[in-house]
């Protein structure tokens, strides 16, 4: 007889999670998140106590601060003993932090930020019975505990990254974490279970997350959004087989991701045009991204990050460049144009669809061309930190995919602005500063490295920094400022707004004039090199 999955309202799947479980949750932030049964995860935590003292691992971020609560569902006190995830639900300085971060930063758990590579590659491990992960990145960065290991409190006291040698190398181990219980999404269940992913912006790592629970005799949940005829569904299209699921539940009204309910031509249902999508705005994020559109070349493969580097896209669109380059996300996406704002994540008329743990082992291994990303601050040893402000910890989400990016990249553009908070002006080509920001970004030492200067000219890699009034370049020697835009002093503008013995390169030159005006650059890229 056939094996028939139990289709069970939420309420009654989450009783399937025993106390002291260590539960594996397939989301990124608003994406494919299964706030359902999370929120009677916690409902059942405040109304009989089942389910509590958790291990969560969340390799990105379930939930966000707009409407999908994800993790913060369960954090009643109690509930949570551990969490360890690539990521968090972050937003704006002004708004309230999640209810997540605030027991993180009050000490009322414990919590690790470990890559979102690292943590599908623990699945994998986990899944197969290997002892653990051992992998040179994250070496010389906050995941390093030569550093900190990752830790998030003082709450937070076990080493679970070492530094071990290995085969005549150095390396970093992380043990492999048994899960009991995979929380995870699709769109579409049969009454065998199967599962297939076709309205999701990208299917993330609901197998590995699922076979890392089932091959540890533990259980399943599936939320999806319909039900289908037993065996009905095309081969092909499954993403995860009946075989591993033990329950499905039907949230019918389950977003696609943040305040979106689908976007057809994000899942690849059909192909919109690319007219449709808005241009960046004109403004000092414009000129950024222009320039760092200028580091590109024809034919790439690009990894793109959150920020200002998400505009980049939209610059080559509005110069007629679309499909020069080839985007990837970490998400899983290649191809297309990635969206911004809350569809960040997905991308419009993706060529495919990538599983996240298999999109990271093309990026760990540094398999595109170049990476643009955005920085919050940078040192004199070229250490970038995008993964914590210690005065507002909810405005980043922590390290995501960064690390895993950025350890192989051969090339890498940060983008982002010289101070925070400074009010600029374009006026007549040049750059105007209204009032300077209050806060520096190339600081003596950043708060959190997320990014290691030091291996990256061990490894010979190419960085460069691009703001709105200069570009720096990583050099053997340090910093060096190899462009100003016009308009900017030298000494007023730069030197006497870091901290930083910035070197001036003595090949100086003034930032292309066409970048400070609103009209098209018509941009050409240079030939792609090996």
């Amino acid at each position: 007889m056939s094996r028939i999955v139990p289709v069970l309202s939420a309420e009654e799947a989450v009783k399937l999670v025993p106390a002291g479980a260590t539960v594996s949750v397939s989301s990124s932030s608003g994406l494919g998140c299964p706030d359902a049964v999370l929120a009677a995860l916690g409902a059942r935590y405040v109304a009989d106590g089942g389910g509590g003292d958790l291990t969560l691992l969340h390799p990105i971020a379930a939930g966000d601060m707009y409407g999908i609560d994800g993790i913060d569902h369960l954090t009643s006190p109690g509930q949570i003993r551990r969490v360890i995830a690539g990521s968090y639900p972050s937003g704006p300085s002004s708004a309230t932090p999640p209810k997540i971060v605030t027991l993180i930063e009050d000490g009322a758990i414990e919590a690790y930020n470990i890559p979102s590579g690292i943590l599908f590659q623990l699945h994998r491990a986990s899944a197969v019975g290997q002892p653990g992960v051992l992998t040179e990145v994250g070496k010389d960065t906050f995941m390093d505990p030569r550093r900190n290991g990752g830790r998030m409190n003082a709450r937070t006291t076990e080493d679970i990254v070492q530094v071990v040698d290995f085969d005549g190398r150095e390396w970093l181990y992380i043990r492999s974490i048994p899960v009991d219980v995979a929380i995870i999404r699709a769109t579409t269940a049969d009454e065998n279970g199967n599962l297939t992913c076709e309205d999701e912006g990208a299917p993330l790592g609901v197998l590995d997350q699922a076979l890392a629970a089932h091959n540890n005799g533990g259980v399943v949940i599936a939320q999806v959004k319909r039900l289908a005829e037993g065996r009905t569904l095309p081969a092909q299209a499954v993403r995860v087989p009946g075989i591993v699921v033990d329950a499905i539940v039907v949230a019918p009204d389950q977003l696609q991701t943040t305040q979106t309910v689908l976007l057809p031509e994000a899942a690849g249902h059909f192909r919109a045009p690319v007219s449709e999508l808005e241009l960046a705005p004109w403004g000092p994020e414009k000129v950024v991204a222009r320039r760092a559109s200028q580091e590109l070349r024809d034919g790439e493969a690009v990894n793109l990050g959150f920020g200002i580097s998400a505009l980049v896209p939209r610059v080559l669109l509005e110069e007629g460049l679309d499909g020069s380059v080839t985007w990837v996300i970490e998400q899983g996406a290649v191809g297309g144009v990635p969206f911004l704002g809350f569809q960040f994540g997905c991308a419009q008329n993706p060529d495919a669809l990538l599983a996240s743990p298999d999109q990271f082992t093309y990026l760990q291994g540094g398999g595109f061309d170049r990476a643009l990303l955005s920085f919050l601050e940078v040192d004199a040893e070229g250490n970038v930190n995008v993964s914590r402000l210690n005065a507002k910890p909810h405005v980043t989400a922590g390290v995501g995919g960064f690390v895993d990016i950025t350890a192989r990249a051969k090339r890498i553009v940060f983008s982002g602005f010289f101070t925070a908070g400074a009010q600029l002006a374009i006026e007549d080509g040049q750059i105007q500063i209204v009032r300077e920001g209050k806060h520096q970004r190339f600081v003596p030492e950043v708060q959190h490295v997320t990014f290691s200067g030091r291996r990256a000219r061990e490894l010979g890699q190419e960085v460069v920094f691009v703001t709105e009034r200069c570009v720096i370049r990583l050099l053997p020697e340090g910093l060096t400022v190899t462009e100003v835009a016009p308009g900017i002093s030298v000494t007023r503008d730069i030197i006497d707004q870091t901290s930083l013995d910035l070197r001036i390169s003595p090949d100086l030159r003034e930032m292309d004039p066409r970048l400070f005006r609103p009209e098209p650059m018509c941009l050409k890229l240079l030939e792609r090199t090996a």
